[in-house]
C-alpha cells in the first residue's frame, strides 16, 4: 500500500531519508476509499482493529468488516441528511463505532469533528456555533446527551442527534447501522471530495484562551506516513497502540491513518480510569509491537515493576505530547531494554521533529527535522538561530504547504495570519539546536521565566526535579518578584511514601542547584495532590499562575 504513495520507502541513513523522501499525492485522494476499501479488496481477512475494554469486552474487525460497517454508516448519515461539507461532531471516547463513523464521513466528503466526552453544555454551544455543526453522534452517556440536548435550542444548525444507546428524540446508531445498506457507492462529480476540501476540524487543547479550530484537508492522512512508519516504526502485520481518546488530535497520529497506510492493525484499549498495571498488562498479554504515549504515562510506568511484564513482542516505544525528561527515559530503558523515541508536532502538523531510527537517541532531545518540512529555529526578528541559541520553532512554507500541515484556523483569518506570515508558521514553542543538529525543547514562548536578567525554561527545571525520587509530577511557573522581576515556582506532586514539609522543600531546592545552574532553583515550592491539566493532559500553567482567562474545555 505504501509504495503507491512514496517515491521510495526504504532509506540507508537519516541523510538519505531527509534528502530523498517524497510523498506522492494523487488527485482527489480519499483515505476511506483509496486506502481502506483497497485493503478490504486486497487483504479482506487481515486484522485491522483490535478493541478491548476495562470490563473484559472484546471486538475484532478485519478490513472487509470495516468497509462494510463504514458503508452502512455512510448510508445512515446520508439518510439523516448529511452530505459533502456538512460538519458532524463525534463524541465517542474510545468506542469502536468511532472508526465506522469517521470513515463514513470521509466517504461522504463531510467534515468530521472529533470531540471529548467531557464537554459541558457551554462548550458544545461554542463548538456548534463556531463550526455550524449539523449533527452530533455520542456515546451512551446520560450526562453527555443531556449537554447536547441543552445546547440544541441555542444552536439552530444542529438538526440531528444520534447515540449508541437509546433516547427520545435521538437516532439510534446501532440499530440504524444494521438496517442500513452494506453498499455505498463512491460519489462522483460535484459530490466527490477534492484534495483541498476540509476533511477534519480539531478544536485545539490550548493552555490559555478559547479553543482554535484547526482545519485539515483530504491529503492530511498521507502526512502521517512520517508519523507511523518512520517515527513510531509500525509495520505490516504488527499491532500498534497509541494512548489517546478519540477526542484528541493524537488519535489521528496513532489510531488510524499512518497505521493503516502501513497495513498495521490498530489496538484500542477502552478505559475510563488510567491504571498503569492494567495498561501494562494489555501491552504484555495482547502482543503489542509498537507503542506511543505521552510522557505522563511513562512517568507512571517507571513506578511499577516493569520486569514483571512480557515485552518480548514490543519493538518500538515512542513518546510525544510534552517534553520527555531524561530521568524517565533512563529508568524505562534500564527496566525494559527499550529506548524511547521522542517526537514533536502539533494539532496543526504531523510529526515534524523526531528521533528517527537512524539517529542515536539523546535523552531529552526531540531529534531532528522530518523530511518534507523545512523546520528552523528563529529569533525575535525571524533570523535563524546559531547553535545553542534559543528561539522559536518555525516551519518555512515559501516553497509551499507540506503534506500533512494544516490549512489555517477555520473562520479566523486574523489568528491564522498572526501565526503564519512571511513564509513562516510560528509554532509558539521554544527550542535550541546542538552541534549535531538535534533539537531540544525549552517551553512555550509565553512560559519562559525571566529572572534577574536570566531566561529560564520550565522544562529544564522540571527535568531536574523529576530526577529526585520524591517527585512524581511537577510544573514550573513564574512568580512576580520586586527585585528579580520573576522567580521560579515549582508545583509538585509527590510520589508514594513521601510527605510534604520544609525539610523536603530545602532538599529539592538543593537538588536542583546541584544538577542545574544555581540561579534556576525554585525559590517557591507548593505541594499539591494533582496538577491542573487540559482534557488532553497538558499542564495548565496559566491556572497555576492564577492569572489569565478561563480555559474552555478542549480536546
Amino acid at each position: 500500500m505504501l509504495e503507491k504513495y512514496l517515491r521510495r520507502s526504504e532509506f540507508s541513513s537519516y541523510e538519505d531519508f531527509r534528502g530523498n523522501f517524497e510523498i506522492l499525492v494523487p488527485a482527489n485522494f480519499n483515505f476511506a476509499y483509496d486506502v481502506m476499501d483497497e485493503l478490504a479488496r486486497e487483504t479482506p481477512d487481515a486484522p485491522a482493529l483490535v478493541w478491548r475494554d476495562e470490563r473484559g469486552g472484546k471486538a475484532n474487525f478485519t478490513y472487509a468488516q470495516l468497509k462494510e460497517r463504514s458503508d452502512r454508516a455512510a448510508n445512515f448519515f446520508a439518510a439523516a441528511g448529511i452530505g459533502k461539507g456538512d460538519p458532524v461532531m463525534l463524541i465517542l471516547k474510545r468506542r469502536f463505532e468511532f472508526w465506522f463513523c469517521i470513515l463514513a464521513l470521509h466517504k461522504l466528503g463531510a467534515i468530521a469533528i472529533p470531540a471529548t466526552h467531557l464537554l459541558t453544555t457551554k462548550d458544545i454551544v461554542y463548538r456548534n456555533k463556531s463550526a455550524d455543526i449539523k449533527m452530533i453522534v455520542t456515546v451512551d452517556d446520560e450526562l453527555v446527551m443531556s449537554h447536547v440536548d441543552e445546547a440544541q435550542p441555542q444552536t439552530p444548525t444542529l438538526v440531528a442527534k444520534a447515540t449508541l444507546g437509546k433516547r427520545d428524540g435521538w437516532l439510534e446508531f446501532t440499530s440504524g447501522l444494521e438496517a442500513a445498506s452494506p453498499r455505498f457507492a463512491r460519489p462522483t462529480g460535484e459530490a466527490a471530495s477534492r484534495n483541498d476540501d476540509i476533511m477534519l476540524i480539531y478544536f485545539t487543547s490550548g493552555t490559555t484562551g478559547m479553543p482554535k479550530m484547526v482545519r485539515h484537508d483530504f491529503t492530511y492522512p498521507l502526512g502521517h506516513i512520517l508519523t507511523a512508519k518512520y517515527w513510531q516504526q509500525v509495520r505490516k502485520g504488527g499491532l500498534h497502540l497509541t494512548v489517546s481518546d478519540t477526542g484528541w488530535a493524537k488519535a489521528m497520529w496513532g489510531k488510524i491513518y499512518g497505521q493503516w497506510l502501513s497495513e498495521c492493525a490498530v489496538f484500542v484499549y477502552d478505559y475510563d480510569r488510567f491504571v498503569p498495571k492494567d495498561l501494562l498488562a494489555m501491552i504484555s498479554e495482547c502482543g503489542i509491537t509498537s507503542f506511543c504515549a505521552p510522557p505522563t504515562i511513562y512517568r507512571f510506568f517507571i513506578k511499577e515493576d516493569l520486569k514483571a511484564y512480557d515485552f518480548s513482542k514490543l519493538e518500538r516505544c515512542a513518546v510525544a505530547g510534552e517534553p520527555l525528561n531524561p530521568e524517565v527515559y533512563n529508568k524505562f530503558k534500564a527496566d525494559t531494554g527499550l529506548s524511547l523515541a521522542e517526537g514533536y508536532g502539533q494539532t496543526e502538523l504531523v510529526v515534524v521533529v523526531a528521533t528517527y531510527p537512524w539517529l542515536e537517541p539523546k535523552p531529552g532531545s526531540m531529534g531532528k527535522p522530518s523530511p518534507g518540512f523545512d523546520v528552523d529555529i528563529v529569533d525575535e526578528e525571524g533570523k535563524s538561530c546559531e547553535v545553542g541559541e534559543e528561539g522559536q520553532i518555525v516551519v518555512r512554507t515559501g516553497a509551499g504547504k507540506p503534506v500533512g500541515m494544516f490549512g489555517g484556523y477555520y473562520r479566523d483569518k486574523d489568528l491564522t495570519d498572526s501565526a503564519w506570515h512571511d513564509g513562516l508558521y510560528y509554532t509558539g514553542d521554544m527550542a535550541w539546536k546542538d552541534e549535531d543538529g538535534y533539537y531540544w525543547f525549552i517551553g512555550r514562548a509565553d512560559d519562559l521565566i525571566k529572572s534577574s536578567g536570566y531566561r529560564i525554561g520550565p522544562f529544564e527545571v522540571e527535568s531536574a526535579l523529576l530526577e529526585h525520587p520524591a517527585v512524581l509530577e511537577c510544573a514550573i511557573t513564574a512568580v512576580p518578584d520586586p527585585d528579580r522581576g520573576q522567580i521560579v515556582k515549582a508545583t509538585v506532586v509527590l510520589a508514594k511514601g513521601y510527605e510534604a514539609g520544609e525539610a523536603l522543600k530545602v532538599e529539592l531546592q538543593d537538588h536542583v542547584k546541584r544538577v542545574t545552574a544555581p540561579y534556576k532553583y525554585p525559590r517557591v515550592i507548593d505541594f499539591v495532590a494533582e496538577l491542573p491539566k487540559t482534557i488532553s493532559g497538558k499542564i495548565r500553567r496559566v491556572e497555576i499562575r492564577g492569572s489569565g482567562r478561563r480555559q474552555d474545555s478542549a480536546e
